[in-house]
Formats: structure tokens, sequence, C-alpha cells
């Protein structure tokens, strides 16, 4: 793919688009979420759902550094026993949650994840803790489902891997993002090679699995040479999954104030030579995979096609259905009506006063923030988070759910990514299905399909 945006654009005759809007791994957005002014008990909420495939998720949000990209909700460092604080509170929102649940009906956990920040910031015997909150509090059996695990190469020690191992991990991911040291230092990821390596060797020997290493494009300096190399360090170990990340810049992290700081506010050219190269890199990064024995699965998800399919867990983490249950201060739930968290920020004061709060609380029986989903924003959501998908979206599947037809349902939006040639017209009949370049362009397309009532939210976000 070495078209660039502009001329594909005026190719299919329409005016251009960037192509890195925004990564779309949930919607509605965090940042459409505000206050609940019913406050509704999580009892009322979950009465009526499914309850006997939920996902669990449990949120840690501590990390020893934060990278210059980074804009997840993680604070630097746990002082004064915080850990243990936050596991307290962890467990007595298990407990809330868990009653919350009811007995009415059978409950079942078909699949878990610890993220973050960075859950191996903990100690094994912390993790070990984090398990008994999953298992015992929540009815979770982790060693009968698939469980993924996130970490990084200071916080992959041998006793923290071998306590995940045996508590039943099935997949771990790391964040190496690159292996050439000048590539690192650019994104502010203070890391040695040799360290990564030591890391992942480590993973090996522990015998979880799914390894996944996650990998970015686009840092300040990188050609498509440095790019590769990281790549083949990468495939020596084998990875049963790979995911290719684009880099942004977003606000409140440490690459905007250092680009803040240097005056240095992108202007258009300077944005479309940025976009051009994040393009390149995807399409050098993507056909090396696929000629070394892996199948795409998304714009930023490669697995390996002898990879281990019985342990796999949700692709890519898409979750088209509710059922998801989120745990720590960090963690959205979904239900059919409402999505729901806690407080979101990036600032590190920010996100400090709200583990705070997080740690103080006693009472976990309410929803405080989300928002909620009616029946289009429910279509919408299923149509985006499965066309982002390689494989594509079933009519017959969206149909049965919703009685309608996606191109009844979004004429003007499937319309407009055809013209585009965004999707694939080869699909066999009853596939909606995206082209390489709609792929490519995952990070525009997944925008374009929000409501405008979540675009007037996000926009209104004050950040924070």
């Amino acid at each position: 793919m070495t078209t660039t945006v502009a001329a594909e654009a005026a190719t299919a005759g329409l005016p251009s688009v960037r192509p890195y809007e925004s990564y779309v791994y949930a919607y509605p957005h965090k940042t459409a979420y505000r206050p609940l002014e019913d406050r509704p008990s999580l009892r009322s909420l979950w009465a009526a759902e499914p309850k006997d495939a939920l996902s669990l998720y449990l949120h840690i949000p501590f990390c020893e550094v934060r990278c210059g990209f980074c804009n997840l909700f993680t604070r630097i460092g746990a002082p004064e026993e915080l850990t243990t604080r936050y596991l307290d509170a962890l467990e007595r929102q298990a407990g809330a949650v868990r009653d919350a649940l009811g007995d009415e009906g059978p409950v079942r956990f078909a699949a878990a994840a610890f993220g973050g920040g960075t859950p191996t910031f903990l100690t094994a015997g912390e993790l070990e803790r984090l398990c008994d909150i999953a298992e015992k509090r929540m009815g979770a059996d982790l060693r009968s489902v698939p469980l993924s695990v996130e970490t990084s190469p200071s916080t992959a020690t041998a006793d923290r891997l071998a306590v995940l191992a045996d508590r039943g991990a099935t997949r771990i991911s790391i964040g190496v993002q690159s292996f050439v040291a000048e590539e690192a230092r650019a994104a502010v990821r203070p890391q040695r090679r040799a360290d990564v390596e030591a890391a992942l060797g480590r993973i090996r020997e522990a015998r979880i699995p799914v390894l996944n290493i996650d990998l970015i494009y686009g840092i300040d300096g990188q050609t498509e040479r440095s790019w590769l190399v990281s790549l083949d360090a990468a495939l020596a170990w084998r990875p049963e999954e790979l995911y290719l990340y684009p880099l942004y810049v977003r606000p409140l992290t440490g690459l905007h104030r250092l680009g803040a700081a240097a005056g240095a506010e992108a202007e258009a050219l300077e944005q479309a030579a940025w976009d051009e190269q994040r393009l390149r890199l995807y399409a050098v990064g993507r056909d090396h995979l696929l000629a070394h024995g892996y199948e795409q699965v998304s714009m930023r998800m490669f697995r390996r096609t002898d990879a281990p399919r019985e342990q796999e867990g949700p692709e890519d983490y898409a979750c088209q259905t509710d059922g998801m249950i989120g745990l720590g201060c960090g963690a959205r739930s979904y239900t059919a009506a409402l999505h729901y968290s806690f407080d979101y920020a990036v600032d590190m004061r920010e996100i400090r006063s709200i583990i705070d709060r997080f740690t103080a609380a006693e009472d976990f029986s309410r929803a405080e923030v989300g928002r909620y989903v009616d029946a289009g924003e429910a279509r919408r959501r299923h149509l985006l988070q499965s066309l982002l998908q390689a494989a594509g979206l079933p009519v017959a599947d969206y149909r049965a759910r919703f009685g309608t037809d996606p191109g009844a349902d979004f004429p003007a939006e499937l319309a407009g990514f055809a013209a585009r040639g965004w999707l694939d017209a080869s699909a066999p009949d009853g596939l909606l299905r995206l082209s390489p370049a709609g792929l490519a362009h995952s990070d525009a397309l997944g925008p374009a399909l929000f409501s405008p009532g979540v675009r007037a939210a996000m926009a209104a976000y004050e950040r924070k």
C-alpha cells in the first residue's frame, strides 16, 4: 500500500481523510461518559442480563514508569502500601458486584483478563491475592477459561510469571514497542534490549501458551529498515500473537508535553508526512508478518497461523455483545443498557486523586459514571466492533440480534466506505468485510461510525 492518502482520495473523487483519527477499542468512548444522576444500583442493572458467559476484567493502575505516548489510566509507583489498600478496595468491590449479580440464575465467566497499568507491578504474593479475588470473590474458574495478563520487561520476573502460570494464565502480553534503543528513547520508554530479551526468555520458560508482543510504528527517526529490525527481533521468539500499533501523541502525555515545550505544534504538511510514514510502515509490517506465517485479525492484531486456538480469548478485545464485569478504578462494565466505570483522567495528579477515592470507598453497590446505550447505539457498536475485525460482519448475525440489516440502518456511512474502496467487493454474499485499504484505515473508519450524540459528548469532555 504505497499510494498516498491524497492520491487515494483524488482517485475516489472524495475529500482527503486523516487515516489516524482515533484507535477505537471500545464504544462509546470513555470521554463520552458522565456522572449518572440516578446512580442506579448494580443489582437493578444486572437483574435481567444474561450471566452465563460473562467477561471479567481486573484493572491494576500502577506502572514503574510512564511511557511518553501513554494516555492510559495509570500512575507511577505505589507508595505507602497503596497496592495493599487498592487490593482491599478491589476485594470490597468484587464482593458488592458478586452480590449484585444475584443467585437467580447461573453466573459463569467465559474469559478473564488482568490489565492496567501493569498488573505485574504487583508482587508475586499480591498477584496470588488478585487471582483469589477473581476466583473466590467473583467465582471465576481461572484454570478453565482464557486468562490474559499484561506485563512489561521490567516486571516479567520469574516468580510473578510462575504464579500466573500456576493460576491458569493462557496469554501474556508484553509491551516492547521497539527493540531499537534510539527509538525507545524517542518514545520516552527507558529500556535496554538485553532486558527485553531476558524478559521474553523468562516468559517462554514459564510455558504460558500464548505470547503477544506489542510493537509501535511511527516513532520519530524510525525507518523501514529499523522497523524490520524490531519485527525480526520479535519474530525470533515465535510469538503466537503480535500487535502493531501506530504511534499517537495524545494530550497530557509525555510526548505531547515535549512537543508543546519545543513549540512543535504539527502543521498540516508535517501531519500529512507523519500519516504517510505510518501508513507506509503499517504496510511493511503487515506484509512482513503475512510472509512469515501470520494471519491478520484486525488492523493491529496478527496471529501465528499454527497458534493454539483453544487457548485464546476474545479477538482484539472486540466485545460486540454485552456482559463485561470490570473491577478496579480504570475498568469498564457493560450491560445492554448502560456502560459504566469510574471517573477518567490522564493527568497524574487527577489519577492519584481518583485512586485515593477508590481505595477509601466502602460502598460499591451503585454505578457512578457512565453512558446509557439505546437501541441505535447498540446497533452502531455492533457494526463498528465487528467491521473492524478482518473476518467482517455476517449480516445474518446482525439481523438475528436487531431484526434489521446494517445497510438499512447505516446507508450513508456504508456507501461512503464503499466509495473509498474500504469495503471488500469480493466478499461472499451476506458478509460485510473491509478491504485491505479499509483495514489500513480502521482508525478513520471507526470514528466515522460514532453517533452525533457521542461525538458531542466527547467534544465537550474537559481533559484532566
